[in-house]
This record gives structure tokens, C-alpha cells and sequence, in this order.
């Protein structure tokens, strides 16, 4: 079993910066491919970013450019660095395991999940 633990969430004007953590518990984090995720209030969860093992990533085109994600394997912790925030950013964000390492975006291909971390940007 593996615990996800996100952090770094807040209250941020828009333009502004925040830096997302996830720490994971369990040996094989290195294996694993670790997705972030958002939701916001009346809408699907949506894909945001996805790095793999080899930390080779992938983001949502409505990110790319402004979002960075990145991975310690010696601290089993992934980041999310947010970069130029808009309103349209605010949501829940999530982290989450996929141990077959697949690295999609599809949220059924994740295994394991975190209980989320609140992100709002004023504008």
C-alpha cells in the first residue's frame, strides 16, 4: 500500500507562484509514474502533469509552459511548481501513483491517490 500526502496548497494572487509537494510512503516510489491532478468545484477531475520513472513528463496543454513537475526518488516526493496563476487554476489538486508506470492521463490508470490539496488564486 502506498500513502500519498500532498502540501503547499494556499491562497495566492493571480500571477503568482506556488509549489506543490507529495510525499509518498512505500520502497518502489522510484518505479512509479506520478501524476497531478485537479478538480474544480462542479467540474471532472482533470489531468494536469505526469512524470515518469526515467522523469521524462508530460502536461495538459492549459499548463504546459507555466506548471513544472519533477521528482526526488531519494525523498519519494514529487512537486508541482505553478507559475503565472490565473483564476482558472483554482481546484483541488492531487496527487497520485501509478505503479504499472504507464504514466497516462487518464485518472483510472492511477492507483493510488492522495486526499488532495486546496489551491485558490484571486484575481
Amino acid at each position: 500500500q502506498v500513502q500519498l500526502v500532498e502540501s503547499g496548497g494556499g491562497l495566492v494572487q493571480a500571477g503568482g507562484s506556488l509549489r506543490l509537494s507529495c510525499a509518498a510512503s512505500g520502497r518502489s516510489f522510484s518505479t512509479y509514474a506520478m501524476g497531478w491532478f485537479r478538480q474544480a468545484p462542479g467540474k471532472e477531475r482533470e489531468f494536469v502533469a505526469v512524470i515518469r520513472w526515467s522523469s521524462s513528463t508530460y502536461y495538459a496543454d492549459s499548463v504546459k509552459g507555466r506548471f513544472t513537475i519533477s521528482r526526488d526518488n531519494a525523498k519519494n516526493t514529487v512537486y508541482l511548481q505553478m507559475n503565472s496563476l490565473n483564476a482558472e487554476d483554482t481546484a483541488l489538486y492531487y496527487c497520485a501513483a501509478d505503479k504499472g508506470a504507464i504514466a497516462t492521463m487518464k485518472a483510472l490508470s492511477y492507483d493510488y491517490w492522495g486526499q488532495g490539496t486546496q489551491v485558490t488564486v484571486s484575481s
